[in-house]
């Protein structure tokens, strides 16, 4: 090839990117999220049978159990997003395989509520090694022009998983029993993602002497210096800063409440007996939520390559919002009407919520600011969870008017992105004492999860409830919340000072 010239490459290796970065969320969302709903009811029966749960508080447990998992995906992706700029994302993806393995084999085993909540946090972990931002950022190395469609492609991934893996294991357990059936699903890991990864994965296309999207280099001549690669964006203190920043993570928040609600308690929900929907049935309407979804992270992710993402977000989010009204008079025919909308536009709002941040910031430090709304994210997805577990139990097991809950959040949220599409650009200036206003409520909001977690614990380990954790938790949340954001709000004073 001529100097200076340039020629598009046959084949782009990104694209065997998006496909590992595809079977990786298959595998890791499919295993640690979208498909493990399918063993609560199986889990449930052996913890009630065995007394090592009373019958009144298994909503509960598998509230908190599976708002675990997300928070610790959600308050990993941060340490994810500093890790991803010191090391490659194979030796991450790596880690995630075994803690995803480690945790199923555990799980598998569960007799007792510690074990379940120890096994689910095991999966959340994985997820911050082999989930979504990992996946995310590697992709988004690879793409410019297309990482719309490519990060559509790959976020296609946790919905295939949600789609595959059920029909999978109720054959498994109905033939074999949950606990085999567990051990049989886990075999996917190590028999053919680890070898994927370990394979086929680079980090960047200047590993194999590429630019994004399938360009090859320009050869310059011998004697003329490299032009250095300018990145655009801001930090992440400058991110956090902005009121942008807060309104758009709060809106990503409601969205992950709705989202993670229903993958992980509608199949609870319809085998309860207002719906009385059979183990399968309950599985099928998963399955076509979780497909329809895969439309819908294409679709959206197409559109937001031709029009303002903020736009398509609206467009998004409304219809997202006019499917939970169906929860009003929710029965078995109106649930797949349900499944229809809801399913498109959480694939859509999910997608979008990806590329809005390098939209709004940029990709300088794509990473860590994708990282800090994931944690925001991910505390409305686990107190959701949790919420809607405690409601159900207060009900008698019966999910109605915990899901009514869902039609108001999804309906903030709804508000948060017109006002985001209205006020973008008066709302982009940075102040430093926002971080200050809102970890505080972070932290309390994890201590709000995380007592009753050390309760359990301190019951299995002292053999009695000796003291209420919650309060203790919800204190020690704001004082970590409030000194995180004390320091980076002073570090944001000090470098607009600068």
């Amino acid at each position: 090839m001529d100097a200076g010239k340039t020629k598009n490459s046959v084949f782009f290796y990104g694209w065997i990117i998006v496909a590992i970065g595809v079977l990786a969320l298959i595998v890791s969302n499919g295993l640690s999220i979208g498909g493990i709903p399918v063993f609560y009811k199986f889990v449930q029966g052996d913890l009630v049978a065995s007394g090592a749960v009373p019958p009144d508080k298994i909503q509960s447990v598998y509230g908190l159990a599976p708002a675990l998992t997300f928070l610790l995906a959600g308050f990993l992706s941060p340490v994810a997003g500093f890790l991803l700029q010191r090391f490659n994302a194979r030796l991450m993806m790596l880690i995630g395989c075994f803690i995803l393995g480690s945790g199923l084999l555990i799980y598998s085993q569960a007799a007792s509520p510690i074990m379940v909540y120890s096994a689910h946090i095991l999966l959340g972990a994985s997820l911050g090694f082999v989930g979504v931002l990992v996946s995310t950022v590697l992709v988004s190395n690879w793409f410019v022009k297309k990482r719309g469609l490519a990060l559509g492609i790959v976020l296609t991934g946790t919905s295939f998983g949600g789609a595959i893996i059920p029909q999978i294991s109720t054959p498994l357990i109905q033939g074999y029993g949950w606990r085999t059936a567990m051990m049989l699903i886990s075999l996917i890991i190590w028999v053919i993602l680890l070898p994927a990864v370990i394979f086929l994965v680079k980090n960047r296309p200047e590993d194999l002497g590429l630019l994004p999207d399938g360009q090859e280099p320009i050869i310059e001549p011998a004697d003329r210096p490299a032009k250095p690669v300018s990145v655009e964006g801001v930090s992440l203190a400058e991110a956090i800063a902005t009121p942008v920043f807060w309104l758009f993570s709060f809106c990503a928040a409601l969205i992950f409440y709705a989202i993670f609600v229903v993958s992980q308690q509608l199949n609870l929900y319809l085998q309860g007996t207002k719906i009385g929907f059979t183990p399968q049935q309950a599985s099928n309407v998963q399955s076509l939520l979780f497909i329809l979804s895969v439309a819908g992270k294409f679709f959206f992710g197409w559109l937001a390559d031709r029009f303002p993402g903020n736009r398509v977000m609206l467009i998004s989010a409304c219809t997202m919002f006019l499917a939970t009204l169906f929860f009003l008079y929710f029965n078995a025919t109106t649930v797949y009407f349900f499944a229809v909308l809801f399913g498109l536009n959480y694939g859509g709002t999910f997608v979008l919520l990806q590329l809005l941040v390098a939209d709004y910031f940029g990709i300088k430090e794509y990473g860590k600011i994708l990282g800090v709304v994931t944690v925001v994210e991910t505390v409305g997805g686990a107190l959701g969870t949790f919420l809607t577990g405690k409601i159900a139990d207060a009900n008698g097991g019966d999910y109605t008017q915990a899901f009514y809950g869902i039609t108001v959040v999804v309906g903030l949220a709804f508000v948060l992105v017109i006002l985001l599409n209205l006020f973008l650009n008066h709302i982009r200036r940075p102040f430093w004492l926002l971080p200050m206003i809102f970890t505080p409520l972070i932290g309390a909001l994890v201590g709000v999860i995380g007592g009753p977690v050390l309760n359990e614990v301190g019951r299995v380990v002292l053999g009695a409830n000796i003291v209420n954790l919650v309060l203790p938790a919800i204190v020690l949340g704001l004082i970590i919340g409030a000194g995180v954001g004390i320091w980076s709000g002073l570090s944001v004073k000090k470098a607009m000072a600068a």
